[in-house]
Formats: C-alpha cells, sequence, structure tokens
C-alpha cells in the first residue's frame, strides 16, 4: 500500500491538517494502490502564506539565477524519469510505452522548451519615452488533471519557475503520486523553500480555496469547461487573472485533394485513440465528402478492430480509462450514439474481450453521425470516433466551427489549400497533414476552451505583468 499523507510546503513534507484520506485507484485492476490526505482551507492557508514570503526574495531573483535552477531541476527530472513512467502508468493507467514515449517524457520537454525560451527571452526594454518591464504577477495557485498529469503540471511549473513567481499546486487526486515524484525533484534541485508547493484535496474544498485566496494572484486551470467556470466564478471575487485551458471537440477534416487517404484516415483514428481518447485536443469527429466517406469509414473500422486493448504492463495499444467515473461516462455516451441512431461499425459499450477487471472500454466508431447528435457536440473524453459526411468544403467548414468549443482543429490536403482553409477554423491550433505539434507552439483555445496560451515562450507571458515606467525626454 503507497500511503503518502504528507503535503511539500515551504520546503518540507509536512502534515495535513485533516485525517481524511483519499483513495487512488488502479484503473487496469480496480484495486487501491494507495492513499493520499484530502487538504483542507488551512493546508492551503500554509502553502500561501509560505508562497507569498517566498514570493518577496525569488521575484528579485536574476534570469540568469532562474536559468541555472531550471537546468538542476531538468538534471533531477532525468534521474527519476523510470519513476515518473512507472507511477503514470499505474494510477491513471498509460500503457507503459505511452508513459515512457510521451506521458513522462513531455515534462521534461516542457521544462527544456522552457529553458530555452527564457534564454532568449527581454524582460525589459526601451521603447520610445517609457521602459517596458515584464514582472512576476505573484503567487499562482495551479490546478492539474489526471488524463496528462506530468504534462500540464510541467507546463504551469516551468514557466512559473522561469517569470520568477512562486506556486502552489493541487494535482488531481485521481493521479497524485507522480506530483509529489516531482516535489522530490524540486527538493533534490534544491529549489529554495515556499518556491514550489503541493497540496493534495478535492476540487470543491482544495481548489476552491486556492481560487478565492485572497493572496494567490492568478489561477492556471487545465480541466473540464464546467470545473473551469467554478474557478474563475470563486477567482473573480479577488479579481485575479484567470488562465484556464478547458474541453475540446475538435474536427479532423479530410479534404478530396488528400494525398493518402488511408494513410489520414488511420491517423487520424489512431491519434483519436491515443490515451484512451483521453485527450482535450483529441481529433474525435472526422469530416468526409461524400466521394470518400465509405472507404474513410472502412478504414477507420479497420483501425479501431486492429487496436489492442489490455493491461497497461503488457504489450497493447491501448490501456484502460483513468477512473470509474470517466469509464461510465464513456460508456453511456456510446449507448446514447446507438440511440440516437449513429451507426456503430466498431467497439460499442462492451468491456473488450479478456478485460473483465478495469475500465477498459473498446475502441469505438460511429458511421452517419450528424452534427446534432450528442456524440457529435458533448466532449466525450474517450476512445470514440465519429465520423460526418459533407458535400461541400463550406459545409465541412461550418461544422467545424458549429460547437462551443476551439481547442485544436486537424486538416488533410494539398498543403497550400489546407492553410487555406485553417484560416477559416476558429481553434487555438490547427494541424496540417499530421505535422508533429511543437512542443513550444502556443496551446490554448477559443470560446469554451479557455483564455491564455501556454508552452514555451507564451507561457512565461501569461505569467508576467506588464509595466511602463516613464522617462523624462532629454
Amino acid at each position: 500500500m503507497k500511503d503518502k499523507l504528507d503535503f511539500y510546503i515551504n520546503g518540507a513534507w509536512v502534515q495535513s491538517s485533516s485525517n481524511e484520506k483519499i483513495e487512488v485507484i488502479n484503473p487496469a485492476n480496480e484495486e487501491v494502490i494507495g492513499h493520499v490526505a484530502a487538504g483542507t482551507k488551512e493546508d492551503i492557508d500554509s502553502a500561501v502564506n509560505a508562497a507569498s514570503n517566498a514570493f518577496e526574495t525569488f521575484s528579485h531573483s536574476s534570469k540568469e539565477e532562474r536559468i541555472d535552477l531550471l537546468k538542476k531541476v531538468i538534471a533531477e527530472y532525468e534521474n527519476r524519469m523510470q519513476d515518473f513512467v512507472d507511477t503514470i502508468s499505474e494510477e491513471m493507467g498509460a500503457p507503459l510505452w505511452l508513459s515512457g514515449a510521451a506521458q513522462a517524457t513531455t515534462g521534461l520537454r516542457n521544462f527544456q522548451d522552457t529553458l530555452e525560451a527564457l534564454e532568449a527571452y527581454e524582460f525589459e526594454k526601451t521603447e520610445g519615452t517609457y521602459i517596458l518591464r515584464k514582472e512576476p504577477i505573484g503567487v499562482i495557485g495551479m490546478i492539474t488533471p489526471w488524463n496528462w498529469p506530468m504534462n500540464q503540471i510541467t507546463t504551469k511549473v516551468s514557466a512559473a519557475l522561469a517569470s520568477g513567481c512562486t506556486m502552489v499546486l493541487k494535482p488531481s487526486e485521481i493521479s497524485p503520486y507522480c506530483a509529489m515524484l516531482l516535489a522530490e525533484v524540486f527538493d533534490a534541485a534544491g529549489v529554495p523553500a515556499g518556491i514550489f508547493n503541493l497540496v493534495n484535496g478535492y476540487g470543491p474544498t482544495v481548489g476552491a480555496a486556492l481560487s478565492e485566496h485572497s493572496k494567490v494572484d492568478m489561477m492556471s486551470f487545465t480541466g473540464s469547461t464546467r470545473a473551469g467556470i467554478a474557478v474563475a466564478q470563486a477567482s473573480a471575487v479577488t479579481v485575479k487573472r484567470v488562465q484556464q485551458e478547458l474541453g475540446g471537440k475538435s474536427s479532423n477534416i479530410i479534404l478530396d485533394d488528400v494525398a493518402d487517404l488511408e494513410k489520414s484516415v488511420k491517423g487520424g483514428a489512431g491519434h483519436c485513440f491515443l490515451n484512451s481518447g483521453q485527450s482535450c485536443n483529441a481529433p474525435t469527429k472526422m469530416l468526409v465528402s461524400s466521394t470518400n466517406y465509405d472507404k474513410a469509414v472502412e478504414i477507420a473500422a479497420a483501425t479501431a478492430n486492429g487496436t489492442t486493448v489490455g493491461d497497461p504492463q503488457g504489450e497493447f495499444r491501448m490501456g484502460p480509462i483513468a477512473n470509474k467515473a470517466q469509464y461510465e461516462k464513456v460508456v453511456r455516451l456510446i449507448e446514447i450514439g446507438i440511440k440516437e441512431g449513429a451507426t456503430l461499425v466498431a467497439g460499442g459499450p462492451e468491456k473488450p474481450e479478456g478485460c473483465d477487471k478495469g475500465y477498459f472500454v473498446k475502441p469505438t466508431v460511429f458511421a452517419n453521425v450528424t452534427n446534432d447528435m450528442t456524440i457529435a457536440t458533448e466532449e466525450i473524453f474517450g476512445p470514440v470516433l465519429c465520423i460526418l459526411k459533407y458535400e461541400t468544403e463550406e459545409e465541412a467548414i461550418k461544422i467545424a466551427n458549429d460547437t462551443e468549443y476551439g481547442l485544436a482543429g486537424y486538416i488533410q490536403g494539398e498543403l497550400g489549400h489546407a492553410q487555406e482553409v485553417a484560416k477559416k477554423i476558429r481553434a487555438g491550433q490547427i494541424t496540417i497533414n499530421g505535422g508533429a505539434r511543437g512542443s513550444a507552439a502556443p496551446f490554448g483555445g477559443y470560446k469554451a476552451s479557455g483564455n491564455g496560451r501556454e508552452h514555451g515562450s507564451h507561457g512565461i507571458d501569461e505569467c508576467l505583468e506588464t509595466k511602463a515606467v516613464i522617462i523624462p525626454v532629454s
């Protein structure tokens, strides 16, 4: 049993003010791995006060000092890489291959990208009759999700360190151990006391206390749109900055001039199923013209049927859904898709063969989906692909934009043509022809997908205030 009941506050592991415990469940077998403490408002007060006190010094640190600090963190992260891989796989169900190739390694890459951005960043420059200064905003409260835990945590934490801010992190109670491992990394790297603080707990208690705290200058939140609204409402009382990366329902438009239909459809379906479909930017709606529609459905169904599902410790492409509540939601939405008249061509609500225990879902493909169906409008957050038919390019663009979300979009086709279509899609990031997402490229959404941008210099920008120092004209 892995019980970790302390919080990392002011450079030390300290006991919670509460005796309440939260179970951490292995989603592959539904067994309890261990427990973490459920934090309280008092625990948040302690962590925020530590961060506030540390800010008085850290905010005046030099760029060179922060570069050196990031380098030390990177070195310690590299030393613990296998621990991150194993921990993430156990607590949220990512297959070992994915945990190693992406889940854990994105954390390292985020630190490296932020370091590179910091080395080139200008915090002060003269513009005409004034000096433009970029100064750290203060104490940043961070709330992160369970689906890509180290990606979201390190995106926020690295930017805060680079900008000279201090922070209090509330990771997801579903995948808390990798965050606690990061605290060990920071401690070993010699990050000064109070700069990084961690408190586990539930959103309505710890998350709310952090959001409404008068000494927190900014909230950085990644999660559902519903929870993001709650964070923004709690933060409004103290008029703090709120940066949010929320839900998504991203379309993948297959244009008629696509060079290789099979490759594009197979790649799009595989991307949808990656991480068991638990990615906010997953291309969950594939839009195909009537000319290529039937062939695309055939390819996508074959891709789903060929995707292996099972124990994340084994040689399987896809692991379980990360928790019971999400598993039940995914199954319910698959059943709704069938009820509303979409054609199930692969997968379904039943568990995959040989997966009686654990929160496993079959890779699922629906054809004959219309944009008014629940599965086409609601973020499923599972391995479910909806294929919609369009007659004209204008109709495809209209379908892609007909959503409350605007996080990401995908286009397959002749490059110049695809770039023109990309201009017409209202989303924060558009990927053309399966191009690898640049880790330092800005990430964030339009509309209900949030506000602000993360990664690289864009993440540093979010953590800074702008000051104009007016100087006399000689």
